[in-house]
């Protein structure tokens, strides 16, 4: 099944409710298909200009390799070189650390969320929140 609005903005909201409660700083928060298009963003008030490439590029880079940015950061770690060449393959839309979550389905990757903001951690628990809200299973990778 593919991300439609409506499970975008309930992955968003829930994303967001989960930042008030644990007082999270401004977000900005991605939610792409399965293909890599947009399907929503929100970025709250306060967030940087830049929050929404990068909460975008963490979303890219999971979807693009197949797995979470937390994963993109342990191969970046384990092979700085091959993940640098990515970052030119891709134009930029890759960044390794977490807070780029696939969106799971039945085990299919049906999407990704990004998101930046406060520390990387705290972005991956917020998308992984709103994924959990919407009803599907996150992987952080």
């Amino acid at each position: 099944m593919p991300i439609f609005l409506e499970a975008a903005q309930t992955i968003i909201d829930s994303a967001l409710a989960y930042a008030k409660e644990n007082t999270l700083k401004p977000l900005g928060i991605g939610v792409l298909d399965a293909r890599g298009a947009l399907v929503a963003y929100a970025g709250q008030d306060g967030s940087s200009l830049g929050r929404s490439d990068i909460a975008l590029a963490k979303a890219k880079g999971a979807l693009r390799m197949g797995m979470g940015s937390r994963g993109l950061m342990a191969v970046a770690e384990a092979r700085p070189a091959f993940v640098s060449a990515l970052s030119d393959v891709f134009g930029g839309a890759i960044l390794p650390v977490p807070g780029g979550v696939l969106i799971r389905e039945d085990g299919a990757i049906i999407g990704a969320v990004g998101v930046s903001g406060d520390t990387s951690d705290n972005d991956e628990a917020a998308a992984k929140a709103g994924i959990f809200a919407a009803g599907f299973t996150a992987d952080g990778g």
